[in-house]
């Protein structure tokens, strides 16, 4: 590790303007030394693997090394920060990869432009198709302005407004949107369409190898700015796989020994199910509150490439996410959007293996909605115990309400919402009560209660489709 460290920092890719691509100088100085070590540490890698990596299915890096020479001048070199607050709640070396402060506030930029200007100069007057949930729209719609280039961004109907603006922002008078579907994935399909229909040119968010090239740029920087001998755990976030592709490939190659794990929303495992089930696999029904990584199809490049070298992909639920996204916000001044909340969210799960390690999180992005913070807050507050909603049955009797308030409720207990109509032809009649408590045991004392006054209720969940009534 120590001499892939050495020979990296030594190419000084993301600082040095005039730095020559592997098929020159620099690579061939270090390419026996880079081969040898990654022979001797891959052998102490298996042990942490399903099954050897292989590396003949990993993005070359000279294709990486041209794609950041090719970038290098139009994106934002985003800072590696380390993290003071999670470094000693984990007892690690947590370093934060800030692609929240890219152009776009998303690394898609990077892969976006790399895309977009391999396209020859003669082939450049046809129209650029993609699908997007928000932040490839976006990187998209800047390099079309950027090079006059006329593009068509389908995009989800239930994009966040800030995601909206900001492609219609970024592209000017060269973007066209149109909102087709409730899910990437069946926008996807309608731009694919009309792409070949109208003899266009399509730049896929993630299953492009130039694309995942751009989005390993990422790691080039990582490499370069990390001072540490040996980086432990890289965690990322996981849609369509993309970006982890890219990160991967590189860190395989230069960083052998770092654990590279992925990280999903619960709600849309497609990688998960992809690796279990070791084919590419299409979800049937996938939650899009993580709006940024909720695909239901991986891409066929990605999977190959991070099913070869994951140790695991690890899955989250949304109000975990939401728990990361208010601590982030409220101990570190960082806002950041669902999906860029995964990485980190995901250290809690490895709390006992990080400890005294080097850790690295990709933050993937900040385009998030100010008016979702409510929602947000409620579903950190549920995942955390500490906010139910319920159906309870009171008996349809004068005070039956009055009792329930002054004799289950906890001194410190806040009701957040209640409908209740009474009925008189029924002996029972349902209310959808709210509830807020100071710890969960506060609940189970207020549930307790209910049992001895044999009131019943049920709880909902947020994975319920009555659940997005309150949403």
């Amino acid at each position: 590790m120590h001499i892939q460290k050495k020979a990296h920092s030594q190419l000084n890719l993301a600082k040095n303007d005039s730095f020559e691509t592997p098929e020159k100088r620099s690579h061939h100085m270090h390419h026996n030394q880079v081969e040898s070590t990654q022979k001797q540490t891959l052998q102490l890698d298996i042990a942490n693997y399903n099954h050897p990596p292989d590396l003949q299915k990993l993005i070359p890096l000279p294709n990486i090394f041209s794609a950041y020479k090719r970038i290098k001048n139009v994106i934002t070199r985003t800072p590696t920060q380390k993290s003071i607050k999670l470094s000693e709640y984990f007892g690690a070396n947590v370093y934060i990869k800030r692609e929240d402060l890219q152009i776009v506030r998303s690394y898609k930029l990077r892969g976006a432009y790399n895309k977009i200007i391999s396209i020859p100069e003669n082939e450049r007057h046809r129209t650029v198709f993609c699908a997007s949930a928000g932040n490839h729209a976006q990187g998209v719609a800047y390099v079309c302005n950027l090079l006059k280039i006329n593009c068509i961004i389908y995009m989800p109907t239930n994009t966040p407004s800030i995601k909206f603006n900001a492609v219609k922002s970024w592209g000017k008078q060269y973007a066209q949107i149109e909102l087709v579907g409730d899910t990437f994935d069946e926008s996807f399909r309608a731009s694919r369409e009309r792409c070949t229909t109208e003899n266009g040119i399509y730049v896929h968010a993630f299953d492009d190898e130039k694309i995942i090239e751009g989005q390993g740029t990422i790691a080039v920087e990582i490499l370069e700015d990390i001072k540490e001998d040996q980086i432990d755990f890289m965690f990322f976030p996981v849609g369509g796989g993309g970006c982890g592709a890219g990160i991967s490939s590189y860190f395989k190659q230069l960083s052998p020994q770092t654990i590279l794990i992925g990280v999903e929303p619960e709600g849309s495992p497609s990688m998960y199910e992809a690796i279990k089930q070791q084919k590419i696999v299409e979800l049937e029904t996938i939650n899009t509150f993580v709006d940024g990584a909720a695909i239901k199809k991986s891409g066929a490049k990605p999977f190959e490439i991070l099913n070869s070298v994951l140790k695991e992909v690890v899955l989250i639920p949304e109000g975990h996410v939401c728990t990361t996204m208010m601590k982030l916000f409220n101990e570190e001044g960082i806002l950041v959007e669902p999906a860029g909340a995964l990485a980190i969210s995901a250290l809690d799960r490895f709390k006992d293996e990080i400890k005294g390690k080097t850790v690295v999180c990709l933050i993937s992005g900040s385009n998030n909605d100010l008016g979702r913070m409510t929602d947000i807050r409620m579903l950190s507050e549920i995942h955390q115990g500490l906010q139910y909603y319920m159906f309870v049955n009171f008996f349809q009797k004068p005070g039956a309400l009055k009792q329930f308030l002054i004799q289950c409720l906890g001194p410190t207990d806040e009701i957040t919402n209640l409908e209740y109509t009474r009925k008189n032809n029924r002996e029972k009649g349902p209310a959808l009560v709210g509830v807020k408590v100071r710890k969960p045991q506060d609940f189970e004392a207020m549930t307790n209660k209910m049992e001895e006054l044999k009131i019943t209720h049920r709880i909902l969940q947020p994975n319920q489709e009555i659940f997005k009534m309150l949403l």
